[in-house]
């Protein structure tokens, strides 16, 4: 009887065991983040903030950046607040419900981000392939249309697939060896076997990540055609420092996400896996404003306008 009783007791909570180590350790770990959220929030923020207020900014491909560092806030703040809270507490609980609400917000947010690079990648061909019919089809109203697309299917990718998990019977353990609720340890945690929510799940993200990064590179392929056919050297200086930026983190960003969801890594030690996981979520944004701000004259000029620096 007490055996039954085990068995079908349900889980409330789970224990996210995060980044072991002694109190000293948690205690530098709490700065170096809580260092890391405050630069993340406010560069980004104030790129949002640069965009909104300068007038010259207000075309297509700012926007978009707007938009995308807006994202960037968002998407550290699913993973980094639960991980402060984490470093000073002795229990490292979290509830059922908002372990699986942290899985939605943390996979949302990170598809969101795939298809607004997407986005940003057909910017950049159409403003460098076909310049002349650029301003005519890339319009606000377009751009717009684009961006609300990307925020509304970035929810609804993972929506019944984080439902359909959620509904599995968890009945103990109850301890994640991560900073975060991610598919793969809840997955384990699962009582009985969930091949088909799992196979959805992995079919799901490898479609997502392929597509997406397999889109950029075309654009990016025809893009560099064109920018090698231009004659002059400045000209094409010009096309690599608008591309660079983004370039740089769409390979940042979709090397872990390669890494981590198509690559197998069900066999990879816990502590790569917490490594691969950091880096996409943590390390990009943090890393966005200084991309965008070093390659780009303009948002230079107008982040100095905001931060009234002469």
């Amino acid at each position: 009887m007490n055996s039954m009783k085990r068995v079908t007791s349900t889980v409330t909570e789970f224990i996210l065991l995060g980044f072991p180590g002694c109190q000293e350790l948690q205690y530098f770990l709490f700065s170096l983040f809580f260092g890391i959220y405050i630069f993340t929030t406010v560069g980004n923020g104030t790129i949002v903030c640069a965009v909104r207020w300068d007038q010259r900014l207000h075309t297509p491909m700012y926007i978009l950046l707007g938009n995308f560092a807006f994202l960037e806030i968002w998407y550290i703040t699913s993973t980094v607040p639960s991980m402060l809270i984490n470093f000073l507490s002795e229990t490292k609980t979290i509830s059922f419900v908002g372990c699986f609400l942290q899985l939605y917000f943390f996979t949302s947010l990170g598809t969101t981000e795939t298809y607004l690079l997407c986005i940003m990648a057909y910017d950049r061909y159409l403003a460098i392939c076909r310049p002349l019919h650029y301003p005519t089809i890339m319009t606000q109203q377009l751009c717009s249309v684009l961006l609300s697309l990307c925020w509304v299917f970035g929810f609804l990718s993972y929506s019944v697939s984080t439902v359909q998990l959620s509904q599995l019977p968890f009945c103990g353990p109850n301890t994640i060896d991560h900073f975060v609720c991610d598919i793969d340890p809840l997955m384990a945690l699962s009582c009985v076997p969930a091949p088909v929510t799992e196979t959805v799940f992995y079919v799901l993200s490898s479609l997502i990540i392929m597509l997406t990064l397999l889109y950029i590179l075309g654009s990016y392929t025809l893009l560099l055609i064109t920018v090698f056919k231009v004659p002059s050297a400045a000209g094409r200086q010009k096309a690599f420092s608008t591309c660079g930026s983004h370039l740089t983190v769409v390979c940042l960003f979709f090397g872990a996400l390669l890494a981590m969801y198509v690559s197998p890594t069900a066999d990879n030690p816990a502590e790569i896996q917490k490594v691969i996981t950091l880096f996409y979520s943590v390390v990009t944004p943090f890393l966005n404003p200084l991309i965008y701000s070093l390659r780009n004259k303009e948002m230079k000029a107008a982040l100095k306008k905001v931060l009234k620096i002469e």
